[in-house]
């Protein structure tokens, strides 16, 4: 019997890292638009290009006539090794590899369709994924106590409004209504056994978005926007098969648990500005609550509302930085650039294999065809330098099955989005 609640505690501590799974910075997802990807997001929450300003600013609608929709497939590649320095096995000295490829590939759509009620109000619809990636080792590593495999997905949709107040000012808002699904899987140790757990929650959530654009002179706008938490209350099911003695091998624990999570806020100010009839200079600062992640606790789903486990998470608020300027060849064709700066919100202190990520700098390129009057067609591509990381996770003293991980991380990623963009 005390085997059987020492191995609910560890699934339930399983699941709370489910929650910190991610390419960028935190577990937030930038890419929301193919349009955006050349400028590195640069200039998001004014520049207005295109029906995807619903995700950035929905105020940016304004800017936008008649009825119009863009879809765009992004395509991510990661890459990401552990060099082991120092780490201690839990068990079985002989299963100590280094993990191989930690990164994943992932194609991650948006949708957005806008539309206009008069020349004042317009109204907008917007489908993607503002969180999530996947982190994945091999079986036999010498940190699959701490994780294998991690996995994040979030759908968004978010309905939103815009109104031209004057030549001057536009103001935007949306509602999100969000799901989430956290999957986990990892080593444990199962008395003499060395078995594995899965875990996998969902659970819809709701927030909202504001914004604003100040047009200063007939060349220069700035935008204003704000997305707001998303509380998740995630529910789900931890499974391990095990052998029992006096049971059949086939025999498997099951724990229903429950895990509340609150996807951050955001804050972005951004600025558009026509420098002369080719250029166009774009910057952007967002800010990203993450402090709200102090700690995360498990609680048991049947009715006692007793907590099986906490993690101590104590992660930083971050800022993003960007720059971006487009080139205008010809009235058909636009040529783009941009630069990032982006912050992770986690410390070497609170560094898990979970999420080995570090700050990162974007260099981007990418170009906007105007095929047709009623046609565009988005090209984008980004290299991510993402900074060598530290890690010292010790968990011996927490249960000496699950050894210490000590050693760095190199990474690094390419986005490729290709968007569409048809106006009716």
């Amino acid at each position: 019997m005390l085997r059987l609640k020492s191995t609910s505690f560890w699934l339930g501590l399983a699941l709370v890292s489910t929650h910190q799974v991610t390419e960028a910075a935190g577990f937030a997802l930038s890419e929301q638009s193919g349009s955006g990807l050349g400028n590195a997001f640069a200039g998001a929450a004014a520049v207005a290009e295109d029906a995807s300003t619903i995700f950035f600013n929905p105020a940016g609608m304004t800017y936008l006539e008649g009825r119009q929709i863009v879809g765009a497939v992004n395509l991510i590649n990661v890459r990401g090794n552990f060099d082991n320095q120092g780490s201690q096995a839990a068990r079985n000295p002989s299963l100590n590899g280094e993990g191989g490829n930690l990164g994943s590939f992932a194609a991650i759509p948006n949708l957005y369709y806008k539309q206009d009620i008069n020349d004042q109000l317009k109204i907008g619809l917007g489908i993607g994924s503002p969180f999530g990636l996947k982190t994945e080792y091999d079986n036999n590593w010498i940190g699959r106590f701490q994780a294998i495999k991690s996995e994040l997905k979030t759908v968004n949709i978010n309905p939103s409004l815009a109104w031209k107040l004057n030549d001057q000012w536009s103001l935007g808002f949306g509602v999100s209504a969000m799901w989430a699904q956290a999957e986990l899987t990892s080593a444990v140790n199962l008395g003499a056994a060395e078995s594995s757990i899965k875990t996998k929650g969902d659970d819809w959530g709701f927030g909202y978005n504001l914004g604003a654009i100040y047009q200063v002179t007939p060349d220069t706008r700035l935008g204003l926007a704000f997305r707001s938490k998303v509380d998740q209350h995630l529910k789900g099911e931890a499974r391990s098969p095990f052998t029992l003695a006096n049971a059949s091998p086939s025999s498997t624990l099951n724990a229903d648990i429950t895990a509340d999570l609150s996807l951050p806020e955001t804050l972005s100010l951004s600025s558009f500005s026509r420098l002369d009839d080719r250029w166009e200079l774009l910057t952007d600062i967002t800010w990203t609550r993450w402090s709200r992640f102090k700690a995360l606790s498990i609680m048991r789903d049947n009715g006692s509302n007793t907590a099986i486990g906490t993690t101590q998470e104590h992660w930083n608020n971050t800022l993003r930085y960007s720059v971006g300027l487009n080139y205008h060849y010809s009235d058909t064709l636009k040529l783009k650039t941009g630069i990032a700066y982006d912050q992770e919100a986690i410390d070497k202190q609170h560094r898990t294999p979970r999420i080995p990520g570090n700050d990162r700098i974007w260099l981007s390129l990418g170009a906007s065809w105007q095929y047709s009057h009623e046609t565009k067609l988005d090209v984008g591509y980004a290299h991510l330098f993402i900074q060598e990381a530290s890690i010292y996770d010790d968990q011996r003293a927490l249960t000496p099955s699950r050894g210490l991980v000590a050693g760095q991380y190199n990474g690094s990623a390419d986005i490729l989005s290709l968007q569409f963009n048809h106006q009716f």
